[in-house]
């Protein structure tokens, strides 16, 4: 099988993009991918899976702490075999372990047109060169972006409470997912700061600061005062020299790959639930309102 060239993240550039025709570089059952590609996907079923590698992708792959996308896979109006060929339902989606810069669509057929419903014979599969139509689940995305920003909110508000206060402080790692989402920080955090860190996330977020992406390189964050963040470079794709990052105006700068709303008031009611203590170690948990409690809100990027 040839190698297929890195996938080109469209939703890094474009967060309101939940659409996108796009080419087809190979599919092959879940059973045929490598271990270490099999390692990434839990649930998989080896008798019904197959795995979708496209040219661009607006799904976002599982990492930085964000679930990945749900959504579907379609033949593209007009292609001569659209109706014969069934939607692929994505269930997860992972950068690949093995080719570099991959990212793989795990799913199965959910039936269409002339097979008639259920799993499709893979004569009228989708196949390499076919154009397909990408959609993502929009709610599960608008949710997922609502709490990635709100953990870059929670963050900020920590930092700017207790960067002076705590000895040895320092921002970690977040989870974004919705049964389990928290920031982590280095020193200890104690009880009596959940009531002020709650006002200043509310600050935060009633000020409707703007979200802002952009690319910068090793200068931009030296220019800024923030060398503490530039991130390995054997992070950075082939040939490119810029990060991309993520600007809550008014408050911090992260280095981030995820999706975002616009503005940090579309996060909607943002709860700080618990500070916990381990080993030097704080994690402030947190969670975000259903999407039907909160206002306006669609990702930015």
């Amino acid at each position: 099988m040839t190698v297929p060239a890195r996938t080109r993240l469209s939703f890094q550039y474009d967060g309101k993009l939940l659409r996108l025709e796009t080419t087809v570089h190979s599919v092959r059952p879940f059973a045929d991918l490598e271990a270490a590609n099999q390692a990434l996907f839990k649930q998989a079923s080896a008798d019904e899976d197959h795995v979708v590698v496209t040219r661009e992708t607006v799904f976002h792959p599982q990492g930085g702490g964000q679930p990945s996308d749900e959504g579907t896979l379609a033949m593209a109006a007009g292609h001569d075999v659209a109706a014969r060929v069934p939607i692929f339902r994505v269930r997860a989606v992972r950068m690949d372990a093995v080719h570099d810069g991959q990212v793989l669509h795990l799913g199965h057929y959910i039936g269409g047109g002339d097979a008639g419903g259920g799993d499709a014979p893979l004569a009228v599969a989708m196949a390499p060169g076919d154009v397909v139509e990408q959609a993502v689940d929009a709610d599960k995305r608008l949710l997922y972006s609502r709490l990635h920003t709100a953990g870059h909110v929670l963050g900020s508000a920590v930092r700017s409470l207790l960067e002076a206060e705590v000895p040895g402080f320092d921002e970690l790692k977040a989870s974004h997912f919705p049964d389990s989402a928290a920031c982590e920080f280095r020193g200890s955090i104690e009880g009596r700061w959940k009531a002020p860190i709650q006002a200043r996330v509310d600050e935060y977020l009633s000020r409707a600061m703007p979200v802002e992406i952009d690319f910068w390189t090793d200068d931009d964050f030296r220019r800024e005062g923030l060398e503490r963040l530039i991130p390995d470079r054997g992070l950075l794709p082939p040939g490119e020299d810029r990060f991309r990052v993520v600007r809550i105006v008014g408050a911090e700068v992260y280095p981030c790959g995820g999706t975002h709303v616009d503005t940090t008031d579309q996060c909607g009611p943002t709860t700080v639930r618990k500070i916990s203590r381990a080993k030097g170690i704080s994690r402030v948990s947190y969670a975000v309102a259903a999407n039907g409690d909160v206002g306006g809100g669609q990702p930015t990027s």
